[in-house]
């Protein structure tokens, strides 16, 4: 058994980039930005970050290319492939491209586009306020404590 699938959340690096294929399909172009954070051995915070090359195809470029716009939060999920050709010197380049099967917007900030929660909408203001109570551990999660 194979399995080849992608799931990322992460911030777009730049707007999208729209086409259209000869058959009149539209492919969106985009890169999403990553980060993992960590402490070392001596305790110091670490961060690293990766860039993924996203295609999107059909009428999800459509919306991709309307909505998304560089610095908008999104969920990619997909397949991973990687393509090569030749440049005009005749070097062989590749790359390797999350091909979307699905995304999703994530949350937007002031004024935001529909289906993402807005702040300043009246109707989730008992959301905001029960998101205002939650009160957070002071103390770090040991992971040696973790029975599993």
């Amino acid at each position: 058994m194979y399995l080849n699938k992608a799931i990322i959340i992460g911030n777009l690096t730049r707007d999208p980039e729209i086409k259209a294929l000869p058959s009149g399909v539209k492919v969106a172009s985009f890169s999403v930005a990553t980060n993992r954070v960590w402490k070392d051995k001596n305790g110091v915070k670490q961060e690293n970050v990766d860039y993924h090359n996203v295609v999107v195809f059909g009428r999800q470029a459509d919306i991709v290319g309307q909505y998304m716009k560089k610095g908008s939060s999104i969920l990619v999920e997909g397949r991973m492939q990687t393509r090569s050709w030749d440049d005009a010197g005749g070097t062989k380049k590749y790359r390797t491209e999350i091909i979307a099967d699905r995304i999703q917007f994530g949350p937007r900030k002031e004024g935001g586009a529909p289906g993402n929660y807005n702040p300043s909408s009246p109707a989730d203001d008992d959301h905001k306020k029960a998101i205002d109570t939650i009160e957070y551990p002071e103390e770090e999660i040991n992971p040696e404590d973790i029975p599993f």
